[in-house]
């Protein structure tokens, strides 16, 4: 039976349950998922500081979920924007995937593709995370919302209507074929709006979790074949430091 750690990047309980009951039933039962939450940083990522934070709080929670006897198959970084996922990559030993990378991938295979997301501060970092990962000639652009993704879920009735006349715009703006509704807390929305929606709505975590069945017992790319990092820590959390 196949093993997944799902990491959710920051300290809201309810993202991590939601997190848990979305990717269990989209992998089904014949792999065991587990999802742990930061032990540090902002209830929601919605800021340039938030992430940087969250991408330190990702490694703190691999490592300590590491310490408690998890030996993963693969990891799931649960936050569309992925926070340490390149770092995490480099010491996991495991093959490590985030909820924007996989959505990327999931729009691309349907020609040039939006990202509705809630917040403006992501639209820069979704950007630099779409040049990295090698998908900005087929990112046709990135509609935000004003709410942030916190405040989204919080009023879910508000957010399938704004959620759905963005992901409209955003296909007459851009021309896109596809569009990503990106956000943990937005799990399940792109089932019940897409029907309005004139092409392919694409959820975030679904697309991670249909990433995580391809990649459940593959090997990681580039991966080391011993998991760790090489660093000599210092003032860290104790296994963090331990899994240098």
């Amino acid at each position: 039976m196949a093993r997944l750690l799902v990491i959710n990047p920051n300290t809201s309980t309810s993202v991590s349950d939601l997190l848990q009951r979305r990717v269990s039933a989209a992998v089904g039962g014949a792999d065991v998922v587990r999802t742990v939450t930061a032990r540090f940083g902002a209830p929601y990522i919605s800021s340039e500081a938030s992430y940087a934070v969250a991408q330190h709080a990702t490694l703190d929670a691999w490592a300590a979920a590491h310490a408690n006897g998890e030996r993963p198959d693969a990891v799931l970084i649960g936050c569309f924007g992925d926070p340490g996922l390149f770092a995490l990559r480099e010491g996991a030993g495991v093959a490590v995937g985030g909820l924007a990378e996989a959505s990327f991938l999931a729009g691309s295979r349907r020609g040039r593709f939006a990202v509705v997301t809630g917040g403006e501060a992501w639209r820069p970092m979704l950007e630099r995370l779409a040049w990295s990962l090698g998908y900005s000639a087929s990112l046709a652009g990135i509609h935000t919302v004003a709410p942030t993704g916190a405040q989204l879920a919080a009023d879910p009735d508000g957010a399938r209507s704004l959620l759905a006349q963005a992901c409209r715009d955003a296909v007459q703006r851009f021309g896109a074929q596809a569009v990503v509704l990106g956000g943990a807390g937005l799990a399940g929305i792109a089932a019940e709006i897409g029907g309005t929606v004139p092409v392919p709505l694409i959820d975030s975590v679904d697309a991670g979790a249909e990433w995580a069945v391809a990649a459940v017992g593959t090997p990681a790319s580039g991966a080391k074949a011993a998991a760790g990092f090489g660093v000599a820590w210092q003032s860290v959390s104790w296994e963090l430091e331990s899994f240098g």
